[in-house]
C-alpha cells in the first residue's frame, strides 16, 4: 500500500506553492505515494496559473483563507506567519494520529514567524516542541554523503563551548537508531568529525576531542555502537563519499557538514529531523524569495524529500514486522 505523505506548503510568499505543485505533478512521484498538501489552496491554485503549472491533482487541506492578489512574492505579513506554521501543526498532528505515515515541510521564514511571535528558530525546534521531544538533530542528506549536525545555527565562536560528552552521545545513539529503524542498516558506520584541524594533534590544537568527543564515542561504544574516533575532517569526507567507509558523518557544527553535502548535493539534499516520532523530511533550502512565483523555482530538493519519506517510510514497516 503506498504511503500517504503530508506535504506543508511553507511560506505561501515563497517558492513552496511552486515546488510543491511541480513536484506533484511528476509521475514519478504520484506513483510513489498518496501526497496530501496541507496549505492555502487559493494560493496554490493563484500560482499555478501566474506560473503557467498544472493543478497539483491531489487532496489539499485548506487551513488559511488568504488573498492572493494582495499577497506579495518575498513579503510575508504576520497572517502568512501564523498560516504557514498551522500547516506544520496539524501536519504533525495527523502524523501522531497515525492518518498519515510522514510528513514533508516547505521552507518557512524564521524571520517571518519570529515577528509574528513564535520563538522558535526554525522547523527543527519548532517540531520538536509539537512532538514534546527533548533529544533530537538535524541530519542533511543525498545519495552520496548524510551529515549530522551536532550543533545548527550557532556563532562559530560559541561552538565549543556548547559541546558537551552528553552531547555528543546522544547525537550518536540518535543517529544509530535512526538509521537501523529508518535506512535498514543493521549496525551502521557512524563517523564523527573533529572540531579541531588534525583532531586536536595530540592536544596542540585544542583538547576537546580528548576532553568532550572521545569519552562520549567511548561511552556509545560499550552500547555497541559502531562510531569512529574523532577523525580531521579535511580526509574525513573522502574517506566517507569516496571510499564509502561510512554511512555518515556527525558534524560539530553548521558549515564542517553543509559544505561538503552542499557540493555534492545543492540541488537535490534533504533536510531530516532525526529523533522525533514521526518521519519528517523537508526541502535543504529556503524560501528563494528573488525567485518566487516566477515558474523557475527547481523541484529537485522537494522530489528528493518526497522519495526519501517514502523510503524511511518502507524501512519501518519492514522492521515492524
Amino acid at each position: 500500500m503506498k504511503p500517504t505523505i503530508a506535504i506543508t506548503m511553507g511560506d505561501p510568499t515563497g517558492v513552496g506553492p511552486e515546488v510543491i505543485l511541480k513536484a506533484l505533478t511528476d509521475r514519478n512521484i504520484r506513483q510513489l505515494c498518496t501526497p496530501v498538501v496541507l496549505g492555502d489552496e487559493a494560493v496554490l491554485e493563484f500560482v499555478s496559473a501566474k506560473c503557467k503549472l498544472q493543478s497539483a491533482n491531489c487532496k489539499v487541506i485548506n487551513l488559511s483563507n488568504l488573498n492572493p492578489p494582495k499577497l506579495k512574492p518575498g513579503r510575508p505579513d504576520k497572517i502568512c506567519a501564523k498560516a504557514m506554521m498551522t500547516y506544520i501543526e496539524e501536519a504533525v498532528c495527523m502524523a501522531m494520529a497515525g492518518d498519515v505515515d510522514a510528513i514533508v515541510t516547505a521552507p518557512i521564514s524564521k524571520e517571518a514567524i519570529n515577528r509574528a511571535g513564535y520563538k522558535f528558530h526554525g522547523h527543527t525546534e519548532f517540531l520538536a516542541h509539537l512532538t514534546k521531544t527533548k533529544d533530537y538533530a538535524m541530519m542533511l542528506a543525498g545519495s552520496s554523503l548524510k551529515v549530522i549536525l551536532l550543533t545548527i545555527h550557532e556563532s562559530i565562536k560559541n561552538v565549543p563551548g556548547l559541546l558537551t560528552t552528553e552531547k555528543v552521545f546522544k547525537t550518536i545513539k540518535i543517529t544509530d537508531n535512526t538509521f537501523k529503524r529508518y535506512f535498514g542498516l543493521k549496525k551502521p558506520r557512524i563517523a564523527v568529525a573533529a572540531l579541531n584541524p588534525h583532531a586536536g594533534e595530540g592536544g596542540l590544537f585544542g583538547g576537546e576531542e580528548k576532553r568532550i568527543i572521545l569519552p562520549a564515542i567511548k561511552k556509545a561504544r560499550q552500547m555497541g555502537i559502531n562510531a569512529s574516533d574523532p577523525l580531521p575532517p579535511d580526509t574525513l569526507f573522502y574517506r566517507a563519499v569516496k571510499n564509502k567507509e561510512f554511512d555518515c558523518v556527525i558534524c560539530m557544527y553548521h558549515d564542517q557538514g553543509l559544505i561538503p553535502l552542499k557540493l555534492l548535493h545543492f540541488e537535490n539534499g534533504v533536510n531530516v529531523t532525526l529523533g522525533l516520532p514521526i518521519i519528517r523530511t523537508s526541502v535543504d533550502h529556503g524560501t528563494a524569495y528573488d525567485i518566487a512565483w516566477k515558474g523557475i523555482a527547481n523541484p529537485a530538493s522537494m522530489k528528493a524529500a518526497i522519495k526519501m519519506a517514502v523510503e524511511m517510510v518502507g524501512k519501518k514497516r519492514r522492521r515492524n514486522f
